[in-house]
Parts: C-alpha cells; sequence; structure tokens
C-alpha cells in the first residue's frame, strides 16, 4: 500500500477544539522477524513464541508472535507518521494511562495506528495531550494495541 499524506496542523492549539476526533491515521508498519529479534535483544525477552520459530509454529499462534511491550514501543513512528504539529520545540512522552492487547501480533503483520484526541490540557508553553491510539492490524478485526497515550508538547 501506498503511503498517506500526514495531517498537518499549524498551531498547538489547532488542536484544542478536536478533543473527540481523530487526528490522523499513520502508515503501515512491518512487524518481521528481524524486529521482533533485535527487540528480544534489546530487552532480553527471549521467550520462545517470540524467537523460536520452529516451536512457535507448533504454539498457539501458529509462528512467532511480536511481543506485546514491541507493539508498544511503536507509538512515536506511528504517531508521526499519522499527525504533525508546526512549531514544536519538544514533545516527551509523559505517560500511559490503559493499555491492552486484544490480539496477537504474527510475525509478518502490518500494523498501523488510529489516533484519536480525549484530552488537551494547556500547560505553560505548551499542551498536554491525551491520545486513544488504536494499533490495528491488517487483515483483522480486533486491533493489536489500544492505549491512551499521555504526551507533553511545547512550541519552539
Amino acid at each position: 500500500m501506498t503511503q498517506h499524506a500526514t495531517r498537518n496542523f499549524a498551531l498547538l492549539t489547532d488542536l484544542q477544539p478536536l478533543v473527540g476526533q481523530e487526528l490522523g491515521v499513520s502508515d503501515w508498519i512491518t512487524v518481521d522477524q528481524r524486529r521482533i529479534d533485535l527487540f528480544a535483544e534489546a530487552t532480553d525477552d527471549h521467550q520462545w513464541i517470540h524467537v523460536d520459530a520452529a516451536r512457535a509454529a507448533a504454539g498457539p499462534f501458529g509462528a512467532t508472535v511480536a511481543h506485546g511491550f514491541l507493539t508498544l514501543s511503536l507509538l512515536p513512528p506511528l504517531f508521526a507518521s499519522a499527525f504533525h504539529i508546526d512549531g514544536i520545540g519538544m514533545g516527551i512522552n509523559y505517560g500511559l494511562n490503559r493499555v491492552r492487547f486484544p490480539a496477537p501480533v504474527r510475525v509478518g503483520s502490518r500494523l498501523r495506528g488510529r489516533f484519536k484526541l480525549l484530552a488537551y490540557e494547556p500547560l505553560p508553553g505548551g499542551a498536554q495531550l491525551t491520545v486513544e491510539v488504536t494499533v490495528e492490524m491488517e487483515g483483522s478485526d480486533k486491533p493489536a494495541c489500544v492505549a491512551e497515550s499521555v504526551t507533553r508538547r511545547y512550541v519552539a
């Protein structure tokens, strides 16, 4: 599939009236075995369901699956391709609220993020955004992940 145009906002304050609305949808990201293996190396989580293709083929999902935290760690690039706010000098991850992994991400799956603004709280020099992220998996009725991401964005 081709990449789509990232939604652009001229000012951070342009988001304030959009509470309850979708901010954008990201490009697709493929979760291949190399990505899973590199995540296992980085986190020291080498559970067989993630890294042993032969054993996982006989397991409950018929193939290796991505770590839940790998799926969660893809939020920054998904955010970046879904929408952009001009004039932001810094953005920080402030945390996560509810996080769930409704469906396993089998190796080779393609994921994209759908971003809905739940809250906009002005801060000195910026704003705190609470965004519901639904990580969709191509060909699946269930999302791979649903999370509330809390970020702080500061103007340059």
